[in-house]
């Protein structure tokens, strides 16, 4: 029996949806407003995919909590 596919695999999902981001605000048209804008939701939308890792390697379930909201302020 082959080894189940993980639904629910948060680190490619977060790593997807910071490509996904990107490849968005590479779309945008570059204004005076839009960039600042552009450069935030880039900055935001693919920190969590690292902020997820390094939830994953917590030291504890206190560290791995504390983690974790931070990628969902994010």
């Amino acid at each position: 029996m082959a080894q189940k596919e993980k639904i629910y695999d948060l680190l490619e999902r977060t790593a997807v949806f910071g490509e996904d981001i990107i490849r968005f605000c590479n779309s945008l048209p570059r204004t005076v407003v839009t960039t600042p804008l552009i450069y935030q939701l880039v900055k935001s939308g693919t920190s969590i995919g690292a902020n997820y890792a390094e939830a994953d390697n917590a030291e504890s379930k206190r560290d791995f909590k504390h983690k974790i909201s931070i990628c969902r302020k994010e």
